[in-house]
Parts: C-alpha cells; sequence; structure tokens
C-alpha cells in the first residue's frame, strides 16, 4: 500500500512539471567560401541577427541555434550541403540561396519533408519547385516587369542590351526581358551569355557597342558582376547600367565605376514607428558597421518564420516538424516581416512591392520609384 501510494505522489509530482524546454536547430547551405562568398556572409549575419533576437525574446521554449554548411553557390555542393543538414543534422527547416543551388536541393526537401527557404536566388521558376519549398524574395520575373516601364516609359532607354549568366538565373532573365520589352514598346537590341567563371570581358563589351543599345541590362551576381562592371565602363560603354537585385552588396555600391546604375529590390521601409524595423537597423549598424540590406531583410524575416511557425506548433503541442510546420504556414494568414505584413501564395512565394534604385557612389543607393 505505502509503495502505491508512493507510486501515485511520484506520479502527481510528475503531471505538476513545466514542459521541458526544447533546443531548435535549423540550418543554411550558404556559400561561404570561393567567388562568391560575400553573399554566404551578409546571409548569415542576418540569419544570426534574427537568432539573437529570437533568444533573447524567449520566442520559443528553447534556444535556437544554425548549422552552416558551405554550397559555395554550385549545384553539386549545394547537394552534398543540403543532405548534410537533412541526414546529419536532422533540421526540419533550412535556408537556401541561388537559383541553380534552390534547384538542385528542392527536391530532397520534398522528398524528406523538410522546409526550405530561398532569400536569395530570384530564378521565376523557384515558384513550382514544391510545396516545402519557399521563398522570401520577389522573383526575377517581379524585378524585370517593374523595371521595363520605367526604363522605356519614364526614362526613354527603349534599345537595351543584355549580358546574362549562362544559368538558369540568367535563361529566365533572357526570357521574361524580352517578353518585357516588347509589350513596353522597347526592344532587346542584343542578348550576350557568358559562363559563371569568366572574369575578361573586353570582347563582350566590343559586340555590345555594336548594337547602339540606350542602356545596357546585365544579370549575373558576386565578383562577376563587379568585374563585369569596370571593364564595360574601361571599354567605353557609357550607357546606364542596369540589374537586378543582386548587385545590393557592398562591393557593388561602393565601386566608382557603379555610380548611376539603376537596380530593382524589394522595398525597404524602414518605420521610425515600427520597434522592429529600428530594431534591426539599429542592432545589425552596431554589430556590422553598415545599415542592413534587402537580403538582410529577406534572410531576418525567413528565420522569424520559422520561429512563429514553430511557436505556435508549440502552443498547439505539436512536433516541429518539416511537415508541421508546412501546414501552421498554411493556416497562418498573415506574417508580421520586417517593413510589412505579408502572406504566402498558395506556391510558397511573398511578394512584394519592388522599389528601384540608383547607386549613389559611396557605398549607399537611394529609392528611385516604387512599383506595387
Amino acid at each position: 500500500m505505502k509503495k502505491l501510494i508512493a507510486g501515485i505522489a511520484m506520479l502527481q509530482a510528475a503531471w505538476a512539471l513545466p514542459a521541458l524546454a526544447t533546443d531548435y536547430t535549423i540550418g543554411a547551405a550558404f556559400p561561404m567560401s570561393g567567388a562568391n562568398a560575400e553573399y554566404g556572409e551578409v546571409f548569415s549575419s542576418a540569419a544570426n541577427m534574427a537568432v539573437d533576437h529570437i533568444n533573447a525574446d524567449k520566442k520559443l521554449s528553447g534556444k535556437l541555434s544554425i548549422v552552416y554548411e558551405d554550397s559555395q553557390a554550385l549545384p553539386a555542393q549545394g547537394v552534398i550541403a543540403a543532405n548534410k543538414l537533412v541526414n546529419v543534422s536532422k533540421v526540419p527547416f533550412a535556408l537556401s540561396a541561388f537559383t541553380g543551388v534552390s534547384k538542385a536541393i528542392a527536391p530532397i526537401g520534398n522528398r524528406t519533408k523538410t522546409v526550405m527557404v530561398n532569400g536569395g536566388g530570384v530564378g521565376p521558376d523557384l515558384a513550382v519547385l514544391g510545396e516545402y519549398f519557399w521563398n522570401t524574395i520577389p522573383l526575377a520575373d517581379f524585378e524585370v516587369r517593374a523595371i521595363v516601364p520605367y526604363l522605356v516609359k519614364e526614362r526613354g532607354l527603349k534599345k537595351i542590351a543584355l549580358i546574362y549568366v549562362d544559368d538558369p538565373l540568367g535563361q529566365s532573365i533572357l526570357d521574361v526581358l524580352g517578353k518585357e520589352l516588347k509589350a513596353a514598346g522597347g526592344e532587346l537590341v542584343g542578348s550576350f551569355s557568358i559562363p559563371t567563371t569568366m572574369q575578361q570581358f573586353s570582347g563582350i563589351a566590343a559586340r555590345v557597342r555594336d548594337t547602339k543599345p540606350d542602356a545596357v541590362y546585365f544579370a549575373t551576381y558576386g565578383n562577376q558582376q563587379v568585374q563585369l562592371v569596370k571593364q564595360l565602363r574601361d571599354n567605353g560603354i557609357s550607357q546606364p547600367l542596369v540589374s537586378y537585385s543582386a548587385v545590393g552588396l557592398p562591393s557593388m555600391l561602393s565601386l566608382p565605376e557603379a555610380k548611376g546604375l539603376i537596380y530593382t529590390s524589394q522595398k525597404m521601409t524602414w518605420d521610425k514607428d515600427d520597434p522592429q524595423a529600428q530594431r534591426l537597423m539599429n542592432d545589425y549598424k552596431q554589430k556590422y558597421g553598415k545599415e542592413p540590406s534587402a537580403y538582410v531583410l529577406n534572410y531576418y524575416n525567413a528565420v522569424l518564420t520559422f520561429a512563429d511557425l514553430a511557436a505556435a506548433l508549440e502552443k498547439a503541442g505539436k512536433p516541429v516538424t518539416g511537415e508541421n510546420l508546412l501546414a501552421q504556414r498554411k493556416a497562418t494568414k498573415t506574417f508580421k516581416f520586417v517593413g510589412a505584413t505579408v502572406s504566402f501564395a498558395d506556391n510558397g512565394t511573398v511578394q512584394s512591392p519592388i522599389q528601384i534604385n540608383d547607386v549613389v557612389g559611396d557605398g549607399t543607393s537611394k529609392a528611385l520609384a516604387e512599383v506595387k
């Protein structure tokens, strides 16, 4: 009898204990080395800042951490990185970047029911990679559709030459740009593909000059885009240069030859009445010595999305798995991102207003127009 009473007392004591805290690990397949390592530095700085804020606010029962694997911005290496995150680190949620890498690793997420979220790649076909692949960045078709009417109708730049990297991103921009220019009354006067490893562009510049364009749109990324802009200017291309959100990096914004470059990005709003936005702005500047870019917003918001979904699952008493994260996202109408309240489309893509920017030449840019 005494043993029975003691057993009941132990059960009652156990029931009275609070639920044990659960620590969570998410993953990221970023280029941490190689020609595109600058992107990895920016992306990871944003994700780390989000983790700091989530843990400081105790949004989850335990601590959140991130494990990084190096994709080198290469599809094959990205697959290796994603497999390590899924099979070794056992993460339910992983960050991705770059169109080619994202297309290569999305099947891994769909097969293992692991959520993968892109905040950097902008190829339009990233919207159709399966329900476990999400995007927190407007894709290239939105960026191109936003800037073409501005170039043709407001700036009178009707004849556009395109230089594009020969990969899924560049090929998609080639397709969208040609269609949008025709619809707006403009013309694609020449298109020139370049390998991802190319670093000498004097020959390309000569071919571009022959088309006599009003402006030159380029679609590449990383150190290659820096060399391209330098060499276009050195080889007599004086027309306005135009690009997409990939140019929003310190190495490009501080490049003297990039002054006056026109590029698109998602709209960035730093409302003084928004404490979340001000917190990110102030803490990021204090930690990294510069203002956060659109990429910082994307990956900060991506990690916040995980925390919001995981917190909701904890409240409902459900395990934080990829399958449950997907179900909770579908059941959540809106998310409070820094800068905006957004919703996810059925295909897992966030749509937001596009901002057209001008590179000032001192490491910053200014907004020229907004397209909703």
